[in-house]
């Protein structure tokens, strides 16, 4: 029987794990942390549990699939809660937008603000349809492992002009400045510029429309802990609170995985979910690939970090949605301070989630637990001391929140605590404190991006934000799939 391992437990991980014991490849996960999930892991505090992972699932039939390969059933292993509406976009002068499920809310709430964009909404609802199907359902699940492959693609990439960005791409369907930012803020989840980021993302609007959006029951990393224990009753095994600290090579063939605990097996494939300039320098630091890899990274533009405040309070808010864009008075300027300037404003954008309002399990009763998250520039661009700034940037924060939302914030609060893109550095090994790996611009995209097979060691394989496809759960989830095919067709 061959052998793989797969070091890292993060969503891409456990997919591609999942997808390679299925096929009878005997598959390790190595994983840091003492359980799987990666980003996405839990804190528990007086009773509340906060969730550090993405804010929903989107395209469920993806993570359905990786149960079906072996004739099981998700739901025997985990809740799916849907989720509604998908997000409340909310601005300074309290007006909100509800993005909804349904067809019809939604082109109410189109024609509350521009009734004369309902027509270009439609035109932008058929052109994320066709770059769906042309770019994640063809492309995204195809390798680029050289520049042929990449120059067959160009000919889509052209016919859906992928070298705009979203916001100019929506800008030419909707005239409405508030609908512009309402259908093109997206690509903040996978760390992207709306300005910047290319107009493929649109994809995303077909992604939330056909599968829905949902909340696992208990947490993100209550996913990620199912689909581990579906990986262990498949026969795998899951090596849990021991990092990898170096992938051994013998010429052009990686050999063994070595951990801090002093555990070294042989393999005859090996792919790393950990992030990808931590693979190069640090895993493949004894071969000359690493530092070369390495080295062409360190030019790349990596994708801002996260602040994030955890908090709970008391009393139920079924007002305030599951998720909800806490937009600042600036838009695009402010996108260009956090990934170009590299500065911290004044102003901001938040992320709020409030997930005890989808799955009361999260708080006790009576009470409600809340996660918000900002986007800031990486430690690259803004190397500030994050022990001195984070309590305060924490107390603005919640001022915001309690001014938009619950006005007596600051009475209601249970518990709160912050993380900070040095806390991603130290945790995650992620590079720059980046939230999301590089930068999803198009120069770094597909086979500009780092390959799901390295080009010079044969034997070993890229999956998660790092490589192709791209950040975001389903990205992660289409990309370890990727990998799995390329990694079963050469262990055949």
């Amino acid at each position: 029987m061959k052998r793989a391992c797969v070091i890292g437990a993060g969503f891409g991980g456990l997919a591609l794990a999942i997808r390679l014991q299925s096929s009878g490849v005997e598959t390790v996960v190595v994983e840091a942390r003492e359980a799987a999930g990666g980003q996405a892991h839990a804190r528990t505090r007086d009773g509340f549990t906060f969730d550090a992972g993405p804010a929903a699932v989107t395209d469920p039939a993806s993570l359905r699939e990786l149960w079906q390969l072996s004739g099981h059933d998700m739901a025997d292993d985990i809740a799916l809660l849907p989720v509604s509406p998908i997000y409340r976009l909310n601005w300074p002068d309290g007006v909100n937008f509800d993005y909804s499920g349904d067809d019809a809310a939604l082109r109410g709430e189109i024609a509350r603000f521009s009734p004369t964009d309902l027509e270009g909404y439609d035109d932008f609802t058929r052109y994320a349809a066709a770059v769906h199907a042309e770019v994640h359902v063809r492309l995204g699940h195809m390798p680029f492992l050289d520049f042929a492959g990449m120059a067959r693609a160009v000919p889509a990439l052209v016919r859906h002009q992928a070298w705009r960005s979203l916001h100019s791409m929506v800008s030419g369907f909707m005239k409405n400045e508030r609908l512009r930012e309402a259908f093109s803020f997206r690509t903040l989840l996978v760390g992207g510029n709306p300005m910047t980021t290319s107009a493929i993302h649109a994809l995303a609007h077909k992604l939330e429309r056909d599968g829905g959006v949902w909340w696992p029951k208990g947490g993100m990393h209550r996913l990620a802990g199912a689909m581990a224990r579906h990986f262990e009753r498949l026969g795998g095994t899951m090596r849990a609170g021991d990092p990898a600290v170096r992938v051994h090579t013998i010429g052009d063939r990686a050999s063994e995985v070595e951990t801090a605990r002093g555990w070294r097996e042989r393999f005859d494939a090996v792919a790393s979910n950990a992030d990808v300039m931590h693979t190069y320098r640090d895993l493949l630091s004894g071969a000359a690939r690493g530092g070369q890899m390495a080295g062409k990274l360190a030019r790349k533009r990596f994708s801002p970090g996260l602040f994030a405040v955890h908090f709970a309070v008391e009393g139920t808010w079924p007002g305030i949605p599951h998720t909800m864009i806490l937009f600042g008075p600036r838009y695009a300027g402010l996108l260009k301070d956090i990934h170009d300037h590299g500065v911290l404003p004044a102003d901001s954008l938040i992320c709020l989630s409030h997930p005890s309002v989808t799955d009361p399990s999260l708080a006790p009763p009576g009470k409600s637990v809340f996660r918000a998250l900002v986007p800031v520039a990486n430690m690259g661009k803004l190397p500030i001391d994050w022990a001195e700034t984070g309590p305060l940037l924490e107390r603005r924060v919640l001022d915001e929140v309690g001014l938009r939302l619950i006005p007596d914030i600051h009475d209601r609060i249970v518990t709160s605590f912050h993380t900070t893109p040095a806390d991603a550095a130290r945790d995650l090994n992620a590079f720059q404190g980046s939230a999301f790996g590089l930068e999803p611009l198009l120069r770094q995209s597909a086979w500009l991006r780092p390959h799901n097979r390295d080009g010079r060691i044969g034997n070993f394989y890229l999956v998660g934000a790092g490589t192709h496809p791209g950040a975001g759960l389903p990205g992660v989830v289409a990309g370890a799939k990727v990998t799995a095919k390329l990694m079963l067709d050469d262990l055949a």
